[in-house]
């Protein structure tokens, strides 16, 4: 069975893409990190939207040292996936967890990574 296209080649002009941190997603590095693999992007997408569900109320009602954990985690699986404004966010949270602005910051961009998410796994 031929693997399907990734998502980042899914759409005509997607060879020409280079990587955007202006999107939610960086789909040429998501398709770099699952070796263009459309079903593991697909999952690993779906994983990532799943984790983010609820995260920011988590954060918003943890202690700080559960906020530095659950910022680390949340991280690591926006950088992996390419959703870096979220990574950057979770960063600036995990440096300064005691900081209830910089977590309700992080609400939008879970928001928009989210709903690119949604768009583009249709």
């Amino acid at each position: 069975m031929a693997q399907q296209a990734s998502m980042a080649f899914a759409s005509p002009g997607g060879e020409r893409s280079k990587p955007a941190r202006k999107r939610p997603i960086d789909l040429v590095h998501l398709t770099r990190e699952t070796f263009g693999n459309r079903a593991l992007e697909t999952e690993i997408l779906n994983l990532f939207s799943r984790q983010t569900c609820g995260i920011v109320d988590r954060l918003i009602h943890a202690n700080p040292d559960d906020r530095v954990r659950l910022a680390r985690s949340l991280k690591g699986s926006a950088n992996a996936i390419g959703a870096f404004r979220v990574a950057e966010l979770a960063e600036a949270v995990e440096q300064a967890p005691a900081d209830s602005k910089l977590v309700r910051d992080l609400r939008p961009a879970i928001d928009d990574a989210r709903d690119y998410i949604a768009a583009i796994t249709r």
